[in-house]
């Protein structure tokens, strides 16, 4: 056999090759995307979220939620109801339109002339995914003294719009829509009860005059929740043991004359602190839950942080050689924070964390003013939290003290270009391993220097797959780099000594380009094969700079700001949002990154460094096995590979989906 014949692909790929998913088969070919595949509550709760941001704008006050015996759920409420009439640019009813066409809805347009100026809705996909995954769907609108029905099956529409004058006088409006989840989806069908027991209550705390209502038809139940209060009757109900002080609560939004956020973003809040039992964190973003977190919450911790440590130098509290760190104000915080931006960015569909940049500064300068006039109002009080906050930093500082031994007398001395952390304490420390010394030169300068170190590497790293741990230090740049760290090279199967290391998080920062990149690979690589148990326990990750810096107008009630994107897709996306918000063209700029070198301090920290904004990827290696992934990693960075090489990307080419 010849040479052209044995890396000949197995597979032919060709323009048939390609596929074009259209409608809604992109959410049923791939629904983890897409929603939560455990049980059918989040195609279930984009309905109940859809309702809830209509009592957000004011125009419901009711919403019904019932499980019938037949495992299907009906949400109704008495807003606006969904409109019916022809879209003027389909030419198809609305009402099939928001249920059939993903990036079809209502909440694109924010601010005055929006139909939702706040919304946990965003981009017209959540109802589109509850009925692409729902065996049937039924839909009644009730509006303009009209009564309009439609059904779906499978995400086709199965009968048509139809359309009937309201019975009685009175006109009625709202929405009524009817789910049968399809069981091909989800690895269950059973409500989780709980759950959405939590969900639901959550909803009408946030939304006071709200009553929000369950019907079990099968349990013959009803649970019923209206609340005149606000977010701390909330809060005292959970929590594990009373408050140790009194609860701070607040709300700030900003006025039409705000700079810096539009009008109506804000937060309210309450928060106790506690010196027994598990905290209780709850936090919603345009009254959807996020259960990752996320800057929001980012925001409230730097805010009572800031706040106590102020209070503790104003009255001298802190004892000599004690140093208070964020954590040691916040393990002890339980709180329920709701926020309201304006064009919230999530992390993923679900929206379990928010990623908006700003606001960590939206809710730390709503909170901060407030807190700490509450701690110089209630001094009392505000110094038995500050005692809480020190013993918990000298308990910290004692618990690390072996770490300061450091092997002293028998590791090699740090290398000379190493810009070390002040903290001593691994498991807020980090490292990272920076290209170039220009960029390095910028970490330094914009770094946390409590907790971040910065270690320059010069040009590309060896490319250590093949090459024995007795030569490895005979490359100046592993040779630091396994110094800084504090752990010696190893294999799969050695008994490693992990008490020296000196980092939380090792952070591989390079270019967002494709340079960047392979010296991501080429220090993965490096971690891989000679440093496998700090991949295993969790220590490596990839830092995630941007490409694209884009300057935006002003444009409604969003001031003019910079945004960031780690490639093109991201600056398409980007580009398309400010189109939608009615940026004329040509009226941003984009300017693209040589490397982090060409970023200044505070852009590098705003952007990477930055824990509340950063993207930071953490490694692992997969469930395949060990061996397999060896093979494989032999086949991509050994250097008598090239043809397997060649080989791989020809036979896996065609394997390639095109999701438009």
């Amino acid at each position: 056999m010849s040479t052209a014949e044995s890396v000949r692909p197995s597979v032919t790929y060709a323009e048939d090759s390609i596929r074009i998913l259209k409608g809604l088969e992109p959410v049923r070919q791939r629904p983890g995307m897409y929603t939560q595949t455990d049980s059918p509550l989040h195609i279930l709760q984009e309905v109940i979220d859809n309702a809830a941001d209509e009592a957000l704008a004011g125009a419901c006050k009711k919403i019904s939620v019932t499980l019938h015996a037949d495992g299907s759920a009906t949400v109704e409420d008495d807003g606006r109801g969904i409109p019916f009439g022809l879209h003027l640019q389909e030419h198809a009813p609305v009402i099939e339109l928001v249920f059939t066409r993903l990036h079809a809805g209502g909440k694109f347009n924010k601010g005055v002339k929006g139909a939702y100026s706040f919304s946990g809705g965003l981009h017209g996909v959540g109802v589109s995914v509850t009925n692409a995954l729902s065996r049937r769907m039924e839909v009644i609108s009730l509006r303009d003294g009209q009564r309009a029905t439609v059904a779906f099956e499978g995400g086709d529409v199965a009968q048509s719009l139809q359309l009937a004058p309201q019975d009685g006088s009175a006109r009625q409006h709202g929405c009524s829509i009817r789910v049968w989840p399809d069981a091909h989806y989800f690895d269950t069908l059973q409500w989780p009860i709980a759950q959405l027991l939590h969900l639901l209550r959550s909803k009408a705390i946030l939304l006071p005059g709200l009553t929000v209502q369950l019907i079990d038809e099968a349990k013959k139940s009803t649970h019923s929740w209206h609340y005149r209060g606000g977010l701390r009757d909330y809060l005292e109900q959970e929590l594990p043991a009373p408050p140790m002080i009194p609860v701070f609560e607040g709300s700030s939004y900003a006025g039409g004359d705000d700079e810096d956020f539009a009008e109506g973003e804000g937060a309210e809040w309450a928060v106790a602190f506690t010196e027994d039992g598990a905290p209780v964190r709850e936090s919603f973003v345009n009254l959807i839950p996020t259960t990752a977190g996320g800057t929001h919450e980012s925001g409230l911790r730097e805010a009572l942080f800031q706040a106590v440590k102020g209070f503790v130098e104003l009255y001298a509290l802190l004892p000599k050689g004690v140093k208070l760190m964020s954590e040691d104000v916040f393990s002890r915080a339980s709180f329920v924070l709701s926020a309201r931006v304006l064009d919230p960015q999530f992390q993923g569909q679900i929206k379990e964390r928010l990623n908006s940049r700003d606001a960590v500064r939206l809710v730390s300068g709503s909170v901060r003013p407030a807190f700490e006039l509450w701690l110089n109002a209630h001094v009392e009080e505000s110094k038995k939290l500050a005692e809480l906050a020190i013993k918990t930093a000298q308990n910290r500082q004692r618990a690390r003290h072996k770490i300061e031994k450091r092997k002293s007398s028998s590791v090699a001395v740090l290398p000379g270009k190493l810009t070390d952390c002040e903290s001593r304490d691994i498991d807020v420390n980090e490292v990272f391993l920076v290209e170039g010394d220009s960029a390095g030169g910028s970490a330094k300068m914009g770094r946390d220097k409590e907790t971040q170190a910065i270690l320059p590497l010069r040009g590309k790293v060896l490319n250590t797959w093949e090459v024995e741990r007795d030569r490895l230090f005979s490359n100046a740049e592993i040779h630091d780099i396994a110094v800084a760290i504090g752990v010696d090279p190893h294999g799969p199967g050695d008994s490693v000594d992990l008490s020296g290391l000196r980092y939380g998080k090792i952070c591989i920062l390079s270019d967002a380009d494709v340079d960047g990149a392979h010296i991501q690979v080429l220090l993965l690589t490096l971690f891989f094969r000679h440093f496998p148990r700090l991949i295993e326990a969790g220590h490596v990750f990839v830092a995630r700079p941007p490409l694209f810096r884009i300057d935006a107008p002003a444009r409604g009630k969003k001031p003019a700001s910079k945004l960031y994107a780690l490639d093109e897709r991201e600056r398409d996306a980007i580009l398309e949002k400010l189109r939608q918000d009615g940026v004329a063209e040509g009226k941003w700029s984009v300017s693209r990154f040589k490397g982090l070198g060409e970023m200044d301090a505070v852009q590098l920290w705003d952007t990477t460094l930055n824990p509340d904004t950063r993207r930071l990827q953490p490694m692992h290696v997969g469930s395949a096995d060990f061996a397999d992934t060896v093979g494989l990693m032999t086949r991509l960075m050994g250097k008598g590979e090239a043809a397997a090489r060649r080989e791989l990307m020809e036979v896996h080419g065609a394997e390639i989906e095109v999701d438009v």
